[in-house]
């Protein structure tokens, strides 16, 4: 059974939150920084593509001060208000309590107007008062083991996303039924289209298919970093938006078969991957170069430090 272990996470962060001033506040900044990772060119290059601030700017009133960012209350509707809290909680906690900052949580797919922390962006346009971290990774960054390899796997498209937004909707009028898809909605309760409520399947079956749709809601695929560190290849158009996994980065037909926007090529690009699995499996070991880089979590911890800190620099905190 695939999914991080959401009690072991709650339990960690939470003990950080509510323990934080006896534990951390005594770490100062300098201590946090202090053992800096190697290939520090590649930690710039990371610092600078999540934050791309190169302007001043002045802190105003309206900004959220570190002493008083507290952990909201549940709303019904709002369940993943707490993961993006913690996660972001956790690397302020090493800044100074006066310092301010704002931020904003959720699927954001337009850019603020000022230097926001944002968990996902728009990959095109000037971007840069978006500033990605990684926030409620709890759910979105999932990874993999796959022990099947792609020859042995079926040679069928598999599906299982939520289907109401008008390019998902479209997919799935194009492709429900097709021979070379295996496609269900996960939102049982739209009636709309009955017949695409299927069962359920695991990740772990998923996995027994050669391609697997990672098609963007209403920002990112959240299934596209499990999709990539698997043996099955995403099959998706070129992204629009990008998270903390840099989805701007990946190159298509590289990191993953690309599709056009109107889907209306998927049968010819799947049966060419069929027809040459050497050029299939250079893609699998591509994508998990990419997935690689977020596998050192010391490295991870820094360069979100990192990002940070030059958030509050540029602010002229810091």
């Amino acid at each position: 059974m695939y999914g991080n272990n959401r009690f072991t996470y709650y339990l960690k962060h939470l003990t950080g939150y509510y323990f934080a001033e006896f534990f951390f506040r005594e770490k100062s900044l300098p201590d946090f920084f202090s053992d800096v990772p190697e290939e520090k060119n590649y930690i710039a290059d990371r610092v600078n593509y999540y934050n791309k601030m190169s302007q001043m700017f002045v802190v105003t009133d309206d900004m959220t001060c570190i002493a008083d960012f507290k952990r909201p209350k549940k709303r019904k509707g709002h369940p993943t208000r707490s993961a993006y809290f913690l996660d972001l909680y956790h690397y302020l906690r090493y800044f100074p309590k006066h310092f301010k900052f704002t931020a904003l949580f959720g699927d954001v797919t337009e850019i603020p107007e000022v230097p926001t922390i944002v968990k996902s962006r728009p990959i095109e346009g000037d971007n840069a008062n978006s500033i990605v971290l990684n926030l409620n990774k709890v759910r979105h960054f999932l990874f993999v083991r796959d022990a099947k390899q792609f020859q042995d796997k079926k040679d069928l498209l598999v599906g299982r996303l939520a289907v109401f937004q008008p390019h998902r909707i479209r997919f799935w009028e194009l492709y429900f039924g097709h021979p070379l898809c295996d496609l269900g909605q996960t939102n049982k309760h739209e009636t709309t289209h009955p017949e695409w409520n299927v069962r359920w399947m695991s990740i772990q079956r998923q996995l027994d298919y050669k391609f697997i749709l990672c098609l963007e809601g209403k920002d990112v695929a959240t299934n596209l970093k499990w999709v990539m560190s698997s043996n099955s290849l995403a099959v998706m158009p070129p992204p629009r938006h990008e998270t903390w996994f840099m989805e701007g980065r990946l190159i298509p037909d590289y990191h993953y078969v690309a599709i056009k926007p109107d889907y209306s090529d998927l049968e010819e690009r799947l049966r060419y991957y069929m027809e040459h699995p050497d050029e299939a499996q250079q893609i699998i070991e591509n994508a998990h170069q990419h997935v690689a880089q977020f596998l050192n979590r010391k490295r991870e911890n820094f360069i979100t430090a990192m990002t940070l800190k030059k958030y509050f620099e540029k602010t002229n905190q810091l």
